[in-house]
């Protein structure tokens, strides 16, 4: 007897494997069958970050937390979006909501706000029009950004 995996499931397991567009689908695919929930537009908006599409994740990110505005993970991948576009007051303000919503619980999002933070009290620093940053998963559906050497 075999059980149907839904969308969600399958996109998650392929964004672990780095497989960012075919997960992207399937996210779609949930979209369909469930509709358009905070955790679909959450999971839409966070491949689409993973695939370097800025303007498309912070639009869906935006849309999870219009929805739901208590999503931690929405909130938190929102954060890594301005951080990646370099609107770090935005970032700041983003991940002290996350922060505030997971009751301080979540080391990765402490680790955010802080270094939103730091890039916010050192905009002297000449910094490159490249970020290094990688993104992290962790947990469930949450990010976390962490400077390349």
């Amino acid at each position: 007897m075999s059980r149907a995996v839904d969308g969600m499931t399958v996109g998650h397991r392929l964004m672990d494997a780095g497989e960012y567009e075919l997960a992207l689908k399937s996210y779609y695919r949930a979209a369909g069958e469930d509709g358009l929930t905070a955790e679909v537009l959450s999971a839409l908006g966070t491949a689409n970050l993973r695939l370097g599409r800025l303007g498309q994740a912070e639009n869906l990110l935006r849309q999870a937390v219009e929805k739901d505005d208590e999503y931690v993970a929405a909130w938190n991948n929102l954060g890594v979006v301005l951080m990646e576009k370099g609107e770090y007051g935005e970032a700041e303000r983003v991940f002290r909501i996350a922060f505030a919503l997971d009751n301080g619980q979540s080391t990765q999002i402490r680790d955010n706000l802080r270094l939103a933070l730091a890039k916010i009290e050192n905009t002297d620093y000449d910094e490159p029009d490249n970020y290094n940053f990688a993104l992290v998963r962790q947990g469930t559906g949450e990010y976390l950004l962490q400077p390349i050497p």
